[in-house]
């Protein structure tokens, strides 16, 4: 029976998700940095070609993929509190130390300072180019080791928080930080790189993490031990329930958790990790690779304000249409009578067909760079509404002692997937530059001719991995931890 409600109730569960929103965008800004910085500033004190980034960005997506199997877990053993503590703690760490490495590099081969290195040729441009690799693959396992722990523990904050039938728009609102990361991130970075060194971008954007973590410790505690969370909001966060007497929750059992190893047995599991593998890398590669294709295909510079205009418009309508992904599934459930799960996979299904439009983008940007940044901004957009349903549906599916844990592997598969994308990416990139004419593909050549090589393996990513889950689950199975 629900309780009659005499006192209006708190509504401090948005204040949590306003917290998980931050820890979002401060988690892509970190990772921004270098895809913001490397193609005109790095790439020029150490060398770097396209293979060279290519190896840093697979590197830490597989990192990244490695460090999910585990976080989960250890979120999950951990606590929601202390496990994003400890998580952004480690992440913010790496991302300053990112800073150290052109004054390492100097040191190591002897050079009295980092401006020098960019004068190098030959073989000593070559023995600076492996070193500050293998020191950015350094710096970029610390922060991917830690970056790892933050969709476990929000997804976990937002099941602890949010009932089933609002988790989707709660997770779309705290994953949007995705998009707005990368949306602050070409508006700032590369305006502190241009004014203070791009040393100075890492450092100033990683100890944003260690101002949240303050708030955090502050604010955080579970509904029940909330005294900020009053019965009335504890009632609603606690409506999926199925007890006769919602008064007593203090003496709710404690749900089972389900083994590691016995995940893999169940086809929710893989569902949920086909998925991911599948879209999780085209995001990180626009994430990555988009200031570098606008700088490759039209010269603009990702601290030029055209560079800049365009970055910023492309995550722009991505900020804007991807918090909306939460809406429509909300939509199927309350207005169409369908059960979360279906409503979910109901919305999906149209939010695979908006990365259709990037087909279009290479074609198009003959006309105006304009292009391209809007229909990968759709693309984008589609892509965050894809994925704060993808994440819910482990709520909808599993027991909330378990939900970690399934995160982290989802997010491992959506590593790998990512590591595929972006390392091949940068090997297929400098190969297509070499052949030129040579290589040829829907009327581009070169380079030009691999961006819309891998601008078609991202756009039907989404519609194949959505019929591979709808195989797999076909319709709403809860797993029960026995």
């Amino acid at each position: 029976m629900t309780p009659i409600q005499t006192t209006k109730m708190s509504n401090f569960r948005w204040v949590i998700c306003a917290l998980l929103f931050l820890a979002t965008t401060v988690n892509y800004m970190d990772r921004q940095v270098l895809s913001l910085t490397w193609k005109d500033f790095i790439a020029v004190d150490f060398h770097w070609t396209d293979a060279d980034y290519g190896l840093i960005t697979g590197a830490f997506s597989l990192f990244y993929a490695v460090a999910n199997l585990f976080a989960g877990k250890f979120i999950d053993w951990m606590g929601t509190k202390k496990g994003y503590l400890i998580a952004i703690f480690v992440w913010s760490l790496g991302a300053c130390l990112h800073a150290g490495c052109g004054w390492v590099a100097m040191e190591t081969q002897g050079y009295s300072s980092v401006a020098e290195l960019g004068q190098l040729t030959g073989d000593a441009a070559v023995a600076i180019a492996t070193i500050s690799v293998w020191l950015f693959l350094s710096c970029r396992l610390i922060l991917a080791v830690g970056e790892a722990g933050n969709f476990p523990a929000a997804i976990k904050a937002t099941a602890e928080y949010f009932p089933k039938k609002d988790r989707a728009f709660s997770t779309s609102i705290f994953n949007s930080g995705a998009s707005v990361g990368a949306l602050a991130a070409p508006a700032t970075i590369p305006l502190l790189a241009r004014a203070w060194g791009w040393e100075m971008a890492f450092i100033i954007i990683g100890a944003l993490g260690f101002v949240w973590m303050g708030l955090w410790a502050w604010l955080y505690e579970k509904p029940r031990q909330n005294k900020r969370v009053n019965q009335a909001e504890l009632n609603y966060i606690e409506q999926d329930n199925d007890l006769a007497d919602v008064q007593n929750r203090d003496v709710v059992r404690e749900e089972k958790t389900i083994p590691f190893w016995q995940c893999f047995t169940f086809k929710q599991t893989w569902s949920f990790l086909v998925g991911k593998f599948m879209t999780d890398g085209v995001w990180w590669f626009f994430l990555f690779w988009a200031p570098a294709y606008f700088s490759d295909q039209y010269g603009y510079t990702s601290d030029s304000g055209m560079g800049i205009a365009l970055i910023f418009t492309l995550y722009a309508i991505v900020t804007v249409l991807s918090i909306g992904g939460g809406y429509l599934p909300k939509y199927f459930v309350e207005k169409r009578g369908m059960n979360p799960y279906l409503g979910r996979m109901r919305a999906m299904f149209i939010f695979a067909c908006f990365p259709v439009l990037g087909l279009l983008a290479q074609p198009l940007g003959v006309y105006s760079a304009w292009w391209p940044a809007i229909l990968i901004g759709l693309l984008g957009a589609g892509h965050q509404a894809w994925s704060a349903n993808l994440f819910s549906t482990v709520g909808d599916m599993f027991p909330k002692s378990t939900i970690g844990t399934l995160v982290g592997l989802g997010t491992m598969a959506g590593g790998i997937g990512s590591m595929s994308i972006n390392y091949g990416s940068g090997i297929f990139f400098k190969w297509a530059a070499e052949q030129g004419s040579a290589f040829s593909f829907f009327g581009f050549d070169g380079k030009p001719a691999a961006y819309m090589v891998v601008f078609c393996i991202c756009a039907v990513a989404y519609l194949i991995g959505w019929f591979i889950m709808k195989a797999l689950v076909p319709k709403y199975k809860p797993v029960i931890a026995e």
